[in-house]
């Protein structure tokens, strides 16, 4: 415990101090602190000080042991502080980031921010601030694959170029299906969200049956045929084929945008595609489905409908699966591709070359 303060006051000192506390321009800091020196060379007990001047007692101590190092200059100025740390050098900075992208840590595929801290001797949310500042997340991985199609070029004109300048007095769809979409149901009720809270759901599950989702994307008005089925075959392709033909106007070419499936090249299609000379198949290449305009649409389904879905059965899960499509189509919204094929070939490039310079 301090013992108390004892401060002598020279008649010069008290008056300066006493005409600082007078003066209404004086700062209030410098107020105040004068106070605490007049009231402790009063022999004012602490408790009192700390009182009169409405400050703590480490205050209260604080500037008495100031005066009696410093006198009256050591008052009308704060005491230095620390500076902010030096930032970090740029050889520390460099090995941070060739670590990210050239090392792997003993025992794992990827650095987190910690352990690349621990290793470097920094903290952890600087290693952050140098992975935002060059654009690394070594936490997120994204899956590719790059199209061997010898016809890659040729394939990837003529689908972009049916987004770009569809033909006159003919209709573009993205067909394709979404196989095996399962019926499942959770083994317990899920919990709602609240306030702290997300809703949950048991991480497993009660498989019910599944269906097949064949779907043909208007890509020039965003409508939607969609139809389920119990398997994927070339049958089932046939049948679809025939409703989206009894549904779409005859005096309409159709040209198809379809992937590679084998089913999609059955020679029973193909017999079925020259009976009826008005429809054109336009093939994406081989592991390019993200050209297939109707993949979005699958995506959008699986998103907002299917994955929280609880499905007791496949009826249930058809029904469900029909009121998206119904919804897609009472507020369509036409597809737009923005990616000219020009682009679209220099990237697929980039990624060949860089895939060579690494193998």
């Amino acid at each position: 415990m301090k013992t108390q303060a004892c401060i002598w006051l020279s008649p010069e000192d008290r008056a300066t101090l006493e005409g600082w506390v007078a003066d209404r321009n004086t700062p209030q800091k410098l107020v105040w602190r004068s106070r605490i020196v007049l009231l402790s060379a009063d022999r004012a007990r602490k408790m009192a000080i700390v009182r009169a001047v409405e400050k703590c007692k480490r205050t209260v101590d604080r500037w008495q042991e100031r005066f009696m190092a410093q006198g009256l200059a050591g008052l009308q100025r704060d005491a230095s502080r620390p500076g902010r740390k030096p930032p970090l050098a740029a050889s520390v900075i460099e090995r941070v980031v060739e670590m990210t992208l050239r090392q792997k840590p003993p025992a794992a595929t990827h650095w987190s921010a910690r352990r690349l801290a621990k290793t470097i001797g920094i903290s952890h949310t600087s290693v952050q601030r140098i992975w935002n500042a060059h654009g690394l997340k070594p936490h997120l991985v994204k899956t590719f694959k790059l199209s061997n199609d010898k016809r890659f070029v040729e394939k990837v004109k003529d689908v972009v170029g049916l987004y770009l300048d569809p033909p006159d007095k003919a209709l573009v769809l993205s067909v394709d299906e979404k196989s095996q979409i399962q019926a499942l149901d959770r083994t317990q009720p899920g919990l709602p969200m609240k306030k702290g809270r997300a809703g949950t759901m048991t991480h497993d599950y009660k498989r019910n049956g599944t269906t097949t989702l064949f779907a043909a994307l208007n890509v020039l008005d965003g409508t939607v045929i969609g139809r389920n089925m119990q398997r994927h075959r070339h049958q089932e392709f046939i049948r679809f084929l025939d409703t989206v033909e009894a549904q779409v106007t005859a005096r309409k070419a159709i040209h198809a945008i379809v992937d590679n499936y084998a089913t999609h090249k059955h020679p029973k299609v193909q017999n079925w595609l020259a009976r009826h000379p008005r429809w054109t198949f336009h093939f994406t290449p081989t592991s390019a489905s993200w050209l297939n305009a109707v993949e979005g649409f699958f995506a959008k389904l699986t998103r907002r409908r299917l994955k929280r879905g609880v499905f007791r059965s496949v009826d249930d899960l058809k029904a469900a699966i029909e009121r998206f499509v119904a919804e897609t189509n009472d507020d369509p919204k036409p597809f737009v591709w923005t990616a000219k094929p020009n682009r679209v070939l220099a990237a697929v490039k980039r990624g060949k070359q860089a895939l060579e310079s690494i193998h």
